[in-house]
């Protein structure tokens, strides 16, 4: 038997990289899965085909965060097949352009603000309600180290961030002791996005951790399986940073 047998999880943002990651490390445990995604068709019919074969459920719904409608519209997809969850982690998210604040548009501040912060808000309102309390309901936020240590033209993004962690920290005195709130702020991790999306000079430079290396997105699945699954119980509003040392917390 695993962890989270029977077990029902929603994802956002879940197609690929760290969502995708945690999304395969809960079904490994026997979670049925849920996750949004917000254009990237063919990545999310591939993951949902990855969880499948572990022998769960997945359910793949296109939904921006951001968006009311859509995280309401997801909200109905769910209710509608399983009726409760027990798991929600808040995953999608965007880290914008690389820009100084005295020359950021302001659309470009909204964009990332709505997205990483707004869509934490939007998720966890609508799904509050379907969250069952027993076994206890966790709620997992995805945060970030660079929350805490900050860095140049990354403004907008390490202030949506750090909205998440003061968010959770009051909706897990909301909720507790009947649903867990807790946050995952990862370091740099090496997804397919970073791989592809960033030069390799900056790769190398995010390597400068006294661990030497990027993490793993199994080392966060990991992390969200502790959390999600009942040997999590004893964690309330924590900031949990696998970091390879980039930051001390």
């Amino acid at each position: 038997m695993g962890k989270l047998d029977k077990r029902v999880a929603v994802i956002t943002g879940g197609s690929r990289g760290i969502g995708r990651g945690i999304g395969l490390a809960l079904a490994k445990e026997g979670a049925n899965i849920v996750f949004s995604y917000r254009s990237n068709e063919e990545a999310a019919m591939e993951t949902v085909k990855d969880i499948e074969a572990l022998g769960v459920e997945a359910i793949a719904v296109q939904a921006d965060s951001s968006k009311e409608e859509d995280v309401a519209r997801l909200r109905d997809v769910v209710r509608d097949r399983f009726g409760t969850i027990n798991i929600l982690v808040n995953n999608a998210g965007t880290i914008g352009l690389e820009v100084s604040v005295a020359d950021m548009e302001t659309s470009e501040w909204d964009k990332v603000i709505n997205t990483d912060l707004r869509g934490v808000f939007l998720t966890s309102k609508y799904f509050i309600p379907l969250i069952s309390k027993d076994p206890v309901g966790k709620i997992i936020n995805i945060s970030s180290e660079l929350s805490i240590k900050g860095r140049a033209a990354y403004a907008h993004y390490a202030a949506a961030k750090g909205g998440i962690n003061g968010f959770t920290k009051c909706l897990a005195l909301e909720l507790a002791p009947d649903i867990l709130v807790n946050i995952i702020a990862p370091g740099p991790i090496e997804t397919d996005m970073i791989l592809a999306d960033m030069e390799p000079e900056w790769v190398e430079k995010e390597k400068d951790i006294p661990l030497k290396r990027l993490g793993k997105v199994e080392e966060i699945g990991a992390v969200a399986v502790l959390l999600a699954s009942d040997e999590g119980n004893f964690f309330c509003g924590q900031f949990i940073s696998p970091n390879g040392g980039a930051v001390f917390i």
